[in-house]
């Protein structure tokens, strides 16, 4: 087995290497301005990366061929968890005060889009801290989408077998190798991110800002260079760019590249596309008349305000320009709710995804009208395409690990002491990848900073189990899958 995993470690050295070059840049920022402690950080933290990371290249050097379903899993779970760990080592080693609890928690918040922070005083922070800080949501969310493509279709993981590219007919193939698929999507998501730096740009924010904000925006990450998050930038008109983003984000990156090559209609064929768009719309416009009815919206920001807040704890992005959590009970249902939706899938988006309910909702319905027809057949279909049994069971499946990982978590988080309301917020957000939890110490106005340290353990590891689509954890945790 050894043998068959050096492509694998060889990938891994090579996703650190790069990512240690990237520690120059936030480092060279800070040394610019005249932070030396924080640039000397970035730069040690830099060097030994890259070190590492060519070492381990060099030591595993061999010819990459396919890889086997095993090595697959080995690769996408080893690379989140290595490049997590180096994403930590600046944080630790700047003099920010982060110790290596809060600097992982920050490293795997940030790679894995969730958009928690332990960090207060974000508009003093140092200029290195907030630009890696963006770097990390941006790199973890083109990483999410090329693994969701990519991998997940191969190993059937939560029912993305639906989107397998190789099964599908030769007219509906996006492009043949995946290869070129991330090469495509890594264009347009990078071609996505810079319109939106421009655009942020355009609304007055200055140039760390737009790009900080871009990154994250497109990620859906949620991490701001301000306290107050997207809600410091509203008079701009920020709040409405990152809204389109937002929403640009959530689509399937798989149906933008049929749109550039001739098929622009297959946007709006999709059904996890009309799906998503229609549970936004419905929220979006239960929580308008709801706000119009408040003293506090009740002069016209209303509908700006309830699509901004919804399309983000939806997507997961986690911005706020508003407390929700003080807008009372029902409010505070209806947001815990949202953190259990999700985008599409091949999207930069989190929790459990659109196409699982619709798939789930399907099933159902079968299932009641086998109770009236018994012997009557009747097949699933989703995008025109039969539903194999394989992936109806893979659907369950997730729905049944994630929740049983959600009950785990929120009972770890309550037996440590936390409160009803931040246990229960504070595991669905961290599983979900959405950022914000409910309640005054983690929601929208607060931050992760005073949980104890065994809390932002628990979170952390829900935040990789989530990003990871949790199946994949189990399995690659599994005595089993080692056996052999």
């Amino acid at each position: 087995m050894t043998g068959s995993l050096r492509p694998v470690f060889y990938a891994i050295g090579a996703m650190v290497g790069v990512l240690g070059l990237m520690m120059f840049i936030p480092g060279i920022l800070d040394l610019a301005d005249g932070n030396n402690a924080t640039a000397d950080a970035f730069l040690l933290s830099g060097v030994l990366t890259t070190f590492i990371g060519g070492a381990v290249m060099l030591a595993m050097r061999s010819e990459v061929k396919g890889l086997t379903p095993r090595a697959a899993f080995v690769l996408t779970v080893g690379a989140w968890v290595a490049l997590c760990l180096a994403a930590a080592l600046p944080l630790h080693l700047s003099d920010e005060g982060l110790n290596w609890t809060d600097a992982i928690f920050e490293a795997v918040s940030g790679l894995t889009t969730t958009g928690s922070t332990i960090l207060t005083g974000l508009d003093e922070r140092p200029d290195g801290i907030l630009i890696w800080r963006a770097i990390l949501q941006w790199i973890g969310g083109i990483g999410i989408i090329v693994t969701a493509m990519a991998f997940w279709p191969m190993l059937g993981i939560g029912g993305m077998q639906l989107f397998r590219m190789e099964s599908s007919d030769a007219s509906d193939k996006v492009l043949p190798r995946a290869q070129e698929i991330a090469s495509a999507i890594s264009l347009i998501y990078l071609a996505l991110t810079v319109t939106c730096a421009i655009a942020y740009g355009l609304t007055g924010m200055s140039w760390l800002e737009s790009i900080a904000h871009a990154m994250t925006t497109v990620a859906t990450g949620g991490y701001s260079t301000s306290d107050d998050s997207l809600g410091a930038f509203t008079q701009g008109g920020s709040d409405l760019v990152a809204l389109t983003f937002m929403l640009l984000a959530a689509l399937p990156f798989g149906i933008f590249l049929l749109a550039l090559r001739g098929k622009p209609g297959a946007l709006w064929k999709d059904a996890q596309v009309r799906g998503f768009f229609v549970i936004v719309l419905v929220a979006t416009l239960g929580f308008t008349f709801f706000l119009a009815s408040t003293d506090a919206h009740g002069d016209g920001s209303a509908l700006r305000v309830a699509s901004f807040n919804v399309v983000s704890i939806i997507t997961g992005t986690g911005f706020a320009t508003a407390d929700y959590d003080g807008w009372g009970p029902p409010a505070q249902a209806a947001f815990f709710v949202f953190m259990f939706i999700g985008g599409c899938a091949g999207s930069t988006t989190c929790s459990v995804k659109i196409f699982r309910y619709q798939i789930a909702g399907s099933a159902m319905r079968r299932y009641m009208e086998n109770l009236l027809r018994p012997n009557a057949i009747i097949p699933i279909r989703y995008n025109g395409r039969s539903v194999a049994d394989s992936a109806l069971h893979s659907v369950f499946g997730f729905f049944f690990v994630f929740f049983a990982v959600y009950a785990v978590s929120a009972a770890l988080l309550s037996l440590i002491g936390l409160d009803t309301t931040t246990a229960l917020s504070g595991a669905a957000t961290s599983l979900a990848n959405v950022g914000p939890g409910l309640g005054e110490m983690i929601g929208p106005s607060g931050t992760f900073a005073d949980l104890p340290d065994t809390a932002k353990w628990v979170l952390t590891g829900n935040m990789l189990i989530g990003r990871l689509e949790v199946l994949a954890v189990l399995v690659f945790l599994s005595p089993r899958f080692w056996r052999y």
